[in-house]
């Protein structure tokens, strides 16, 4: 970026320097951000359509509040790009979301002004109001504030702090960004009551009304307020929020700054909680994101003049369109299918779902815990639900799914899409604990596809069944292979030898088995194809066991309580002594970056799992070729 394209966005390294403004130029501080922020994104990819959106509410919120000493919790994270590149972090967009680089996501290791680490949606107002009363017990005067959006605003954990805060007695102030933007559209009667809102017109006008009739006769004054504030309940949220105990304000432009500015100094001088409704734009200043802003929520790279454009070359079919095929043809054999997401329609890949059976489809909102029981409520009566979630969101769910669908034994489809790393979103993001959380539940299966034509038969397979059963795949491409059609299923709970060779055998879990069998060519070694975390397919296990002198487990998740450990125990039961390596995620945050150099560093591609073979075992394996270096 040039001095001479942004002079005035040059100076400004902290806050500090953005408080030294004039107001004057503030519009052009804005304006200057929107370009920068365009111009950056296009060139490393990122999330683009929100982060347009929050230009003029974070130079307002940067202007009018001391921060870092007052507080801003933006929720999720997805729109902070404007408030990075304000806080001392603008040279270092170009790195965003590369290995080593900055982070897509806020990060209190990354700065000062990120005062709490978000990536996961509705937890703003919790951490705020957790700050707000630790400044009231420390004696310690500062302004905390949560940003969150209408989409995150749906989620039970926001409702659970609101109803927390309007009794706490705190200083805090809650901003929803109001852009009628999560992933995929928001959904639900609040957002319906919300959507109403296209400007704050109507409301002005109500509010008038009250001094038109105090005009002429002064007495009237509690008549006038009452009459007032029916109206004001009647076009606003006001009457929701304040039965919470917060004072409501707005709905207010959001991308005007003579608005912005002078309704946070007048809330910044207010006690106790506050609630201010801001209205925005999702792409603002960017006409081909304000027309499609699902489609540049989170663009590659791109060249802004022309705009997102698609390949000439053919793209392989990613793990998420896999699945999205499958549950269209499995939903026309099979009137019982049911899909579910929560807020991921697009992400989870059932668009085409949507547009075949829209009476199928449920789109619950960001409400993860309420997407299992509800599956467990349809089971219920019958029907099968499919629920598509990314794994690192199953987290979130994890009681429900427990008890209202492993302990009631209901046949329940997870879909976990996102299994393993996630390259640019990081460790916030990563699928690394599904197999160590799952495999424990009694009832539930698990199965790994190392292809696409396995991740197809196995989710046929997982249909069948009359229990809980989730099928894992990553994020992306697979090896590419082409007979997808049948929806015949693969047999329940088995694996299949998948080379035979000598002395070692690898047990791979899912899509590592192919950097596996390179890795055993390379060394003469026996592959299987374990398919199935839970149940182990005990009776190969134990049979490759017995004519083997070692075993290595292979798995893109946590090595602690994974499937290594599954073979472990596995072995024990049996009273089978064997050396077993179990290579995966180490017992660490894998943060973000490409995710072919992240499993490299975790010693998880071919070369990494020969290494540590012939390191392990050099007395078993002779190498057909020197074994290769570790990743720098």
């Amino acid at each position: 970026m040039s001095n001479k394209s942004y002079p005035l966005l040059q100076t400004i390294n902290d806050p500090a320097d953005l408080r030294q403004l004039p107001r004057a130029q503030l519009d052009v501080l804005a304006g200057e951000l929107r370009a920068y922020l365009l111009d950056s994104v296009s060139k490393t990819g990122g999330h683009l359509s929100s982060n347009l959106g929050t230009v003029e509410l974070t130079v307002a919120l940067h202007y009018v509040f001391d921060t870092p000493h007052d507080r801003v919790v933006w929720d999720v994270g997805h729109q902070t790009y404007p408030h990075k590149i304000l806080t001392g972090r603008r040279e270092r967009m170009h790195s965003l979301r590369q290995f080593g680089g900055l982070s897509g996501f806020p990060q209190r290791a990354e700065s000062d002004y990120d005062d709490f680490g978000t990536a996961h949606s509705s937890t703003s107002i919790s951490a705020a109001l957790g700050m707000a009363l630790a400044a009231k017990l420390k004696g310690e005067e500062r302004r905390v504030v949560a940003v969150i959006g209408d989409g995150a605003l749906t989620a039970g954990m926001a409702f659970e702090a609101l109803n927390n805060a309007g009794v706490a007695d705190a200083d805090l102030l809650v901003v929803l960004n109001d852009n009628d933007m999560s992933i995929s559209p928001p959904v639900g009667a609040l957002n319906r009551y919300l959507a109403k809102l296209l400007s704050g017109q109507f409301y002005a006008a109500a509010k008038n009304a009250g001094k038109t009739v105090l005009k002429g006769a002064p007495p009237l004054f509690e008549l006038a307020k009452r009459i007032e504030e029916h109206a004001k309940g009647m076009v606003v949220p006001a009457t929701l929020f304040e039965k919470f105990g917060f004072n409501y304000i707005g709905p207010i432009d959001g991308h005007d700054l003579d608005s912005l500015i002078p309704t946070l100094e007048n809330i910044k001088h207010l006690k106790g909680p506050q609630f201010l409704h801001v209205v925005t734009k999702k792409g603002q200043g960017y006409k081909l994101a304000e027309a499609d802003p699902v489609a540049y929520h989170g663009p590659g790279k791109f060249d802004p003049a022309v705009g997102l454009q698609q390949s000439s070359t053919p793209l392989k079919l990613t793990f998420t369109q896999v699945f999205g095929d499958w549950l269209c043809d499995m939903a026309a054999r099979d009137s019982r299918l049911v899909g579910i997401t929560p807020a991921m329609r697009e992400g989870s890949g059932m668009v085409e779902f949507e547009r075949l059976f829209p009476q199928r489809f449920f789109d619950v909102g960001i409400a993860e815990q309420h997407a299992v029981t509800f599956a467990a409520g349809l089971a219920c009566e019958g029907l099968k639900p499919v629920v598509a979630i990314y794994s690192t969101f199953l987290q979130r769910a994890y009681d429900q799914l427990i008890h209202d669908v492993a302990i009631q034994n209901l046949p329940v489809v997870f879909a976990l899409d996102r299994a393993g790393l996630v390259g640019a979103d990081g460790a916030t993001h990563a699928g690394a604990y599904d197999i160590a959380f799952l495999r424990c539940i009694p009832n539930v299966s698990l199965a790994c596809p190392a292809d696409e034509n396995e991740c197809r038969q196995l989710l046929s397979c997982a249909f069948a069944q009359n229990h809980p059963v989730a099928v894992r795949y990553p994020r992306g491409s697979g090896v590419g292979v082409s007979v997808l059609p049948s929806l015949d299923p693969l047999p329940f709970g088995r694996a299949q030898i998948q080379r035979v060779g000598k002395s070692v055998a690898i047990l791979a879990f899912g899509t590592l088995l192919y950097p596996a069998l390179e890795a055993a060519e390379a060394l003469g070694l026996t592959v299987v194809n374990m398919r199935w975390v839970k149940p182990l397919d005990t009776e190969l296990l134990l049979k490759i066991a017995v004519e083997h002198d070692a075993l290595v487990s292979v798995e893109e998740g946590s090595v602690m309580g994974g499937a290594g450990s599954a073979v472990s125990e596995a072995l024990y039961a049996a009273g089978i002594v064997r050396p077993l390596l179990q290579l995966g995620l180490r017992d660490e945050f894998v943060e973000h970056g490409d995710t072919a150099k992240l499993l490299a560093l975790q010693g998880l591609d071919a070369a990494g799992i020969e290494r540590s073979i012939s390191l392990r075992f050099p007395d078993l394996v002779v190498p057909t070729r020197p074994v290769l270096k570790a990743v720098a």
